[in-house]
């Protein structure tokens, strides 16, 4: 083994699509031609968003396509405990604030402008805790693996909510603190998240954790120019092995790594053995998207 850790982390809000496979296949191979571990998380920090079932049904189509992580299942509904805390240390450096306002509210401003920085607005209402992104790092700058380097200044995007409302964990907070908990030194994601890392990077300063290395993908989109998500109806992941064998093998084409014609039929465990051997991300055109 080497010091790389790589993860997938689905939300379990339905079954796996074709663009959950590109990240999920991606960030596999990236991590098994390091010779490092890939671990699985299952981000159901929303459980009104996270149907009965669905996480078993995710465990199965990744499985039905050869994609075995390492150890067990970190499940977010049981970190309460490593958010708290992290919420915690960020008050205590003033980093963190209670915020009243409703997005109705807020709703002709571009991102929120900020209006409880100094005080909630409307003492007595429930309250969520959002992020100061005017007092942190900034600007925020990284070399990312695929799209080069990138520059962003949080302020610019707003004070992200870390905790809701109702008490639910938000996913900037949550995600940070379980990739330094399962030290994560590689993320391997869509180019739909490439604008979350500015956050990220700036609560894992704050913090003091480590800040892993990212690749972002194009994202797959359909025919409508939408990205591909269960919201926008993208057929299920197949768990059938005549389905599996095709469909592994266009998502190793649209990731640009030029698979065989002959590997179109061969087994999900062949596939994988040959892209293993031959991964190289920077075949990958970095463009933002890309139609299934």
């Amino acid at each position: 083994m080497t010091g790389y850790r790589g993860r997938f982390a689905p939300t379990p809000s339905g079954a796996l699509h074709f663009g959950s496979l590109i990240a999920a296949l991606a960030s596999f191979l990236d991590a098994r031609r390091a010779g490092g571990e890939w671990l699985l998380r299952i981000e159901d920090i929303d459980p009104p968003r996270c149907p009965a079932g669905a996480a078993d049904t995710i465990l199965r189509q990744l499985e039905a396509f050869g994609l075995h992580w390492d150890g067990p299942v970190l499940w977010q509904h049981d970190r309460d405990p490593a958010y708290a805390d992290a919420l915690e240390r960020l008050k205590a450096r003033g980093l963190a604030y209670a915020c009243s306002c409703s997005r109705k509210q807020w709703r002709d401003h571009p991102i929120y402008p900020g209006w409880c920085r100094d005080g909630v607005r409307e003492p007595g209402k429930p309250v969520a805790w959002r992020l100061r992104s005017d007092l942190g790092l900034r600007p925020v700058t990284w070399q990312d693996r695929l799209f080069g380097e990138q520059r962003f200044d949080p302020a610019a995007l707003g004070d992200v909510v870390l905790q809701r409302k109702d008490g639910l964990w938000a996913y900037q907070l949550a995600v940070v603190v379980d990739d330094a908990d399962q030290g994560i030194s590689d993320v391997v994601r869509g180019y739909d998240l490439l604008d979350n890392t500015p956050w990220q990077r700036q609560l894992q300063h704050a913090l003091g954790l480590p800040e892993p290395r990212y690749l972002h993908l194009p994202l797959i989109v359909n025919r409508e120019g939408q990205k591909l998500s269960k919201q926008n109806l993208a057929p299920a992941l197949p768990l059938e092995d005549s389905e599996v064998r095709p469909l592994l093998h266009r998502a190793l084409t649209a990731l640009d790594q030029a698979p065989p014609a002959e590997l179109n039929t061969a087994a999900a465990h062949e596939q994988l053995d040959w892209a293993i051997t031959r991964w190289e991300p920077n075949r990958i055109h970095p463009e933002a998207q890309r139609r299934e």
